[in-house]
């Protein structure tokens, strides 16, 4: 307990000194702003008014109501059987975390249904997390997933519960087409510009930390999905009226991922009135809003290449993805739930608990070799106590699916792709204030499993009369 983790820290995969980059680039919503528990809450009531009103869902449905408690990011949602889970590193389901509308879905049932708990890799997600091509798995890696694995959550619920037949390949669409129409029809970014102080959580420190970088000379850009007066709006909020002056390139509406994709797409300068010109682009220019575009037009207009730049976002696969396997910049992951995560392992319950977890852990493997019956027994009890103590660590984070970054034991597969895709990771753009802008962020070395003495050297000062003990008593 002395050694606690900071939650305001920046964490590092991949060795990157901050005195290399010269050129920041940011996403907008859940990077230089974050909402409220109230955006949630609005995303679901209107993609749920949109299934009835649109695709004729039963108006019960309206009775269902956004629970913020539910889901985590990262899921799995196997579109053809309806059920929602957690998958780890190795393609393998956590039992106990799958999730038929609202209710969990017996381990003897998921091992039937997937002959094991292994999905085979043609089965997962496609390259972005989608169920394409084939792909029966969509992982829901955003942050404005969470109120869409809700609502299929509870429209499966109703669907359950009220003995209708449906099919779950249209549900899984057309819930999936009523997010997006709370997004592209404008629903959200209405209700936010005309009530910004419910929905945008005020951060003085996002300015801090783009005076901070202006400070000392560095040029900075930000390249976000979201419309031209939602941004502007949103950011002469949270920075001021002259928050395009901190930047160098503004572009809105790019449609990421295709942005970093797609060499077809022309920019096109947008107005101050919000009209889009037809003018041909020849240059970037420091105050100007654009939209649409590709990356490669905009390598070519800036000639900002390479690792000295920069790039933070929230979503690992349309915001970084390609950025560091195809162009070579390096990435920063914004993941708000860090802080919470680290908050609930610096408790003292957590420490013990999971201490006690590795402990039995440790004892279960060395004494295996005991195969006597009365031993066994004991083994027995352990096996039962360590699967209560695993229920129970889950169970700090979120009831139903624990961990974002942890399965019993392995990574979980969000883990895994954010260790492939990001250079460094934080809670929040203000844990930079915590650093100088020559930092140098160096992973620990975390030792190979064959790197680690075997449980039984571990253990060695408990021996055999630690079961000999456990059989007594």
């Amino acid at each position: 307990m002395s050694n606690l983790l900071n939650p305001d820290a920046i964490f590092s995969n991949n060795e990157m000194s901050l005195s290399d980059i010269e050129i920041y680039g940011f996403d907008y919503d859940y990077t230089l702003v974050f909402y409220s528990k109230h955006l949630h809450t609005l995303i679901f009531n209107a993609a749920r008014d949109l299934l009835i009103n649109e695709h004729r869902y039963p108006a019960e449905i309206r009775k269902c109501e956004y629970d913020p408690s539910f889901a985590i990011r990262g899921l799995h949602y196997d579109v053809h059987r309806a059920v929602l889970m957690k998958i780890d590193a190795f393609h393998y389901i956590q039992l106990g975390t799958v999730y038929r509308g609202l209710s969990v879905v017996p381990d003897e049932e998921v091992i039937e249904m997937y002959e094991g708990s292994h999905v085979p890799l043609e089965q997962m997600s496609d390259f972005y997390g989608k169920s394409s091509h084939g792909h029966t798995m969509k992982q829901f890696m955003d942050i404005f997933s969470l109120p869409e694995m809700t609502l299929l959550s509870c429209v499966n619920e109703h669907f359950l519960k009220n003995n209708i037949d449906y099919e779950p390949v249209h549900l899984y669409k057309d819930v999936k087409d009523s997010i997006r129409d709370v997004h592209i029809k404008g629903i959200m970014y209405r209700a936010i510009e005309a009530d910004i102080e419910k929905y945008v959580c005020y951060a003085e420190q996002t300015r801090a930390v783009l005076a901070k970088l202006a400070d000392h000379g560095k040029k900075m850009f930000l390249i976000t999905n979201s419309p031209s007066s939602f941004v502007d709006k949103g950011m002469r909020y949270i920075v001021g009226k002259d928050w395009r002056d901190l930047f160098d390139v503004v572009i809105v509406q790019a449609e990421k991922p295709n942005f970093f994709n797609d060499r077809r797409r022309p920019f096109r300068k947008v107005n101050e009135k919000g009209v889009l010109l037809w003018d041909k682009i020849h240059k970037l220019q420091k105050g100007q809003i654009y939209k649409q575009g590709n990356l490669y037009e905009f390598l070519k207009l800036t000639g900002w290449r390479g690792s000295k730049v920069l790039y933070f976002g929230d979503h690992i696969y349309s915001d970084l993805a390609d950025l560091t396997l195809k162009h070579g910049w390096r990435t920063g992951a914004i993941i708000p739930e860090l802080r919470s995560e680290l908050r609930i392992m610096n408790t003292e319950q957590y420490v013990q608990t999971v201490t006690w977890l590795q402990t039995l852990t440790g004892l279960l493997e060395q004494m295996q070799v005991h195969r006597d019956p009365e031993s066994q027994l004991v083994l027995q009890e352990w096996k039962k106590e360590r699967k209560e103590m695993r229920e129970m660590t889950k169970r700090f984070f979120n009831a139903q699916f624990g961990s974002l970054f942890r399965t019993d034991q392995n990574p979980t597969y969000f883990l895994r792709r954010l260790s492939r895709f990001a250079d460094i990771y934080m809670a929040s753009l203000s844990c930079l204030l915590n650093y100088d802008v020559h930092h140098t962020f160096y992973p620990r070395r975390t030792p190979l499993q064959h790197e680690l003495p075997a449980w039984a050297h571990r253990l060695a000062p408990f021996g055999a009369p630690v079961l000999q003990a456990a059989q007594a008593e």
